[in-house]
């Protein structure tokens, strides 16, 4: 084993580093970080768990957030011991994040009234439908808002009792500070934000009061405090110390930054927060966020309106099926290997797979794959059913198969893509995060063909949004008490400034005079990842090759085409087991 370095021990010994924690679909992750140079990463934990379909509904138990919180921890702290020697007490600050959206339900006692309502369920139609054509802004299905509503319609018996609803972040960090705040990214999964007050928009809380179905609902009394990046969002209590570490060594006190989604983080692993920059998240879930440089000129249920971290407006293309069907694929050809007498690592599988899709035909050879193992609203499926489809004269081959399944994560976000280019939104870069994308020049470069644009990853592109986080936490440690406005982000640790993948214009100043970071919160979180976070980074990126674009256009006519199958799946080949 490498010795450890001194500073890294040091820094540990002495709280001068940043803890981030993120619940993903299937995985909780702790990353440590060290304050003063947030791209060092010290020490991990990890924790797999999975949702579970309970009476037609998505959900995870509290007690799975718990226990899940608590081995990730424990297993970052044992990895602290292992690589520097020595175990962490305190830290300089420390940030949550988790999947956005849903419906966390409490009485006035802090008592969870149903249980959590997760962003795959895609039961709130009729609320979503009537909130989007009374704000003049899409309401998605998974919003929220949405699943308030959607109680309110449906008169649930709970709906009496409520007195606060927040998201998965907001209610781990409600815990474990006290406080229930939410960053802004989280917030605006939650109800439309305002970007110039940078809160909820007051004129749509207006128009929710006037609805004669949400009479008697006081809806900014039930909703979270709002936060930007950098600023105040309380300190770890002992009670919320006992829960992150029931060993009792973690000392309270400690600051924390607002509570973010997976999209803000996603957003900052990327360092994609300012305009006309983006980022691909690939997970259970997969999403694109554009940040805008001016509003949409229309309403389009393909697309989210939510914001970074800073509060700026992004264009959101949200799927909610992801890479979990590939991850199905794998287990099946890993589990082939072992009855082979040929076994081979989760790692090996999917590097195997992926390189074998490069051989494959650039339209997959007629095949065609779904990944939707949930209800997928930008496809109009209010349900999942995982398919592969192919004509008598397609070529089933290995190749073929494993291109389709990737083309076929991509599937979905393309469409909403489509949408903003039509929109005239421009980009100067996309950068891509994920696991998937850990086997260079296979996901990445099939994204870039989907996409028709270049598509960049950073050599932190698997640690995805627990390193996100925790470099919000370094931001918030570094900030202080200070005013984000006040901060000199060039104090500390300054990587060399190596550009970030751009086209060569610098976003501060544009050939068209115009200055694109105007607000001052996003100027001073783009300055401190640029300057103090990605300024060293070595970025990979990929531009479209004409056979994958042509091939993955014709690829994408057929998964169009082919949705009707999808439909017709739902109605023949109900979920077994499931109440209606």
């Amino acid at each position: 084993m490498t010795a450890p370095e001194p500073r890294h021990r040091d820094a540990i010994a002495a709280g001068r580093t940043a803890l981030g924690i993120e619940f993903g679909s299937t995985r909780i992750k702790a990353c440590l970080v060290d304050a003063d140079d947030p791209a060092t990463v010290l020490a991990v934990g990890i924790h797999d768990w999975e949702n579970e379909y309970v009476d037609r509904r998505w959900t995870y138990s509290l007690e799975s957030v718990w226990s899940g919180l608590q081995a990730a921890y424990a297993g970052l702290v044992a990895d602290a011991e292992e690589r520097h020697g020595v175990r962490p007490t305190t830290f300089g600050a420390i940030g949550v994040s988790a999947m956005m959206h849903g419906y966390l339900a409490f009485d006035a006692n802090g008592e969870l009234l149903v249980p959590f309502r997760t962003w795959r369920n895609t039961s709130t139609g009729p609320a979503a439908a009537e909130l989007t054509a009374a704000f003049g802004v899409n309401i998605p299905l998974r919003w929220s808002i949405a699943h308030l509503h959607q109680a309110v319609i449906d008169d649930e018996p709970h709906i009496p009792q409520l007195d606060t609803f927040t998201t998965l972040a907001g209610y781990v960090h409600w815990k474990l500070t006290g406080r229930a705040v939410l960053g802004v990214g989280d917030a605006s999964g939650m109800f439309p934000i305002d970007p110039a007050t940078k809160t909820y928009d007051a004129e749509l809380l207006r128009r929710y009061a006037a609805l004669d179905s949400a009479q008697g609902i006081d809806l900014p009394a039930l909703l979270p405090e709002v936060l930007v990046a950098g600023e105040d969002a309380g300190s770890l209590t002992s009670d919320g110390a006992a829960l992150l570490d029931p060993s009792g060594a973690l000392q309270p006190g400690i600051p924390f930054c607002p509570p973010e989604g997976d999209a803000g983080t996603g957003m900052v692993a990327t360092g994609s927060v300012a305009p006309r920059t983006g980022n691909v998240s690939a997970g259970t879930s997969i999403f694109a966020m554009v940040v805008l440089e001016h509003p949409l000129r229309s309403v389009h249920h393909e697309l989210d309106l939510v914001t970074t971290p800073a509060g700026d407006l992004v264009a959101m293309v949200h799927c909610n099926n992801g890479a979990s069907e590939l991850a199905g694929w794998a287990g099946l050809f890993r589990r082939f290997a072992e009855a082979a007498g040929a076994p081979l690592s989760t790692d090996d599988v999917y590097e195997t797979l992926f390189r074998e899709a490069l051989s494959g035909e650039a339209d997959a050879g007629g095949l065609v794959a779904y990944n939707h193992l949930a209800g997928e609203p930008i496809a109009g499926l209010p349900e999942g059913r995982p398919l592969v489809v192919r004509t008598p004269d397609s070529r089933l081959t290995l190749a073929n198969f494993v291109r389709a399944q990737l083309y076929s994560v991509f599937g979905t976000l393309a469409l909403g893509m489509r949408v903003l280019a039509d929109e005239g939104v421009s980009l100067d870069r996309m950068l891509a995060h994920g696991g998937m994308f850990r086997t260079a020049g296979v996901a990445q470069r099939f994204l870039a063909g989907a996409l028709d644009a270049p598509v960049s990853v950073a050599e932190t592109a698997s640690e995805g949004g627990a390193w996100g986080i925790a470099v919000l936490a370094a931001y918030r440690a570094t900030s202080g008490s200070t005013d984000n406005a006040d901060r000199d982000d060039t104090v500390g640790t300054d990587r060399a400034d190596t550009p970030y993948p751009t086209d060569g214009t610098d976003r501060a100043d544009r050939a068209d005079g115009t200055d694109s970071t105007d607000s001052t919160a996003s100027t001073a979180l783009d300055a401190y990842l640029r300057h103090r976070v990605f300024g060293g980074f070595a970025f990979e990126t990929v531009t479209p090759h004409p056979d994958d674009v042509a091939g993955f256009a014709r690829f994408l006519e057929r998964y169009q085409s082919g949705l009707e199958a999808e439909r017709a799946a739902i109605t023949a080949l109900p979920v077994e087991g499931a109440s209606a």
